[in-house]
């Protein structure tokens, strides 16, 4: 699977079953469904969790909370554009699967 693979998913009406929560909760932020995507984000306690989830509060605007959990997933607050860090986490999440 490639970040090719999961656009085309995007035309489906949920993402694949066997697909990870991390890959859940991105197909719903790329599908605009904040609020389901920070759901599935919500209960992963990882790392990788926690990169999502500050990633979706980034996106929300609420930099605070965004830095909280860039901290906890050990990694810096990006200088990228969220676009392009949605591009970074999907293949992140991708490898990990």
């Amino acid at each position: 699977m490639d970040i090719s693979f999961f656009r085309e998913t995007l035309k489906e009406a949920a993402p694949p079953p066997r697909w990870n929560r991390s890959l859940q909760s991105l197909w719903w932020d790329a599908r605009g469904d904040w609020h389901k995507a920070h759901d599935l984000a919500d209960g992963l306690n990882t790392q990788a969790g926690s990169w999502i989830h500050a990633y979706l509060h980034r996106r929300e605007g609420d930099e605070w909370n965004a830095a909280y959990w860039y901290n906890k997933a050990g990694k810096p607050f990006p200088r990228i554009s969220l676009d392009e860090e949605f591009e970074e986490l999907v293949g992140a999440m991708i490898r990990y699967t």
